[in-house]
């Protein structure tokens, strides 16, 4: 049976499916998030109690690898238990990072990639970077759920998905934006405003750090799931999926 979600959703409606799945798997998305985030957060944690990064570079280090590939590895897992979920196939979480650990390598020069094509285009008068940024987005729900992708031809892919709906993706990005990150901003600044001021700044620093940790540790599976719905659903618009889904489940066995 095909999912009642998969046809053409407008932007309220994918917001209003992201959250659902957001809330319905929130036990798993949270496993992932703490499994891959737990160590990095208590790394930056301990480097800020300890003195700052200028004080413990090689312990630094240590902590941006491990952060670069733990995401990684839990951008992929958060994918795929959202899209089985969309599917109607629910995932657990161990089967997740199971499939996801594979992926990490092309996923770290995705991210590379994506950073550096964005960079430039906000370099040359920043409109450019925005387009970029709505466009290509859409290369990691493409990596993870289209086997044998290449990082280049998982942006490309992504770009020509979004043809047409960049407005969309913006409009996306933006609410994502206001919903997410200005509350935790906000958090961080009552955190230094009413935390008692006798710790002396390396607390307040620690604190706002473990604050905001946790709560980007929780949140941010979030991104992921708009990302993935916001996937199939240009996937549907541009080139049948629904269709495509329900003419398998009509096989016969």
């Amino acid at each position: 049976m095909v999912p009642t979600s998969l046809r053409p959703l407008s932007v309220g409606e994918i917001l209003d499916v992201s959250f659902t799945l957001y809330r319905r798997h929130f036990t798993t998305l949270a496993t992932v998030a703490v499994l891959c985030s737990g160590i990095p957060v208590l790394l930056s944690l301990y480097i800020q109690a300890a003195g700052g990064v200028l004080q413990n570079l090689p312990l630094t280090l240590v902590y941006y690898v491990t952060f670069t590939i733990l995401s990684s590895i839990a951008t992929a897992a958060t994918v795929f238990v959202v899209s089985e979920s969309y599917l109607g196939r629910p995932l657990e979480a161990g089967e997740a990072l199971r499939r996801a650990t594979p992926l990490f390598g092309r996923l770290i020069v995705c991210s590379l990639l994506l950073a550096i094509v964005v960079m430039f285009g906000f370099l040359c008068f920043f409109f450019p970077g925005v387009i970029l940024l709505c466009g290509l987005l859409l290369a990691f729900p493409a990596l993870v759920l289209e086997p044998g992708t290449s990082p280049l031809a998982a942006l490309s892919r992504s770009w020509w998905l979004t043809r047409g709906s960049r407005w969309r993706m913006l409009g996306l990005l933006v609410t994502l934006f206001i919903l997410l990150y200005v509350p935790i901003i906000a958090i961080a600044a009552l955190i230094t405003l009413f935390l008692p001021a006798g710790g002396g700044a390396q607390t307040h620093d620690v604190a706002t750090l473990a604050v905001v940790g946790v709560l980007q540790m929780l949140l941010y599976p979030l991104l992921y799931c708009v990302l993935t719905v916001a996937y199939y659903d240009l996937r549907v618009r541009k080139e049948g999926f629904d269709l495509e889904v329900l003419a398998s489940t009509l096989q016969p066995a």
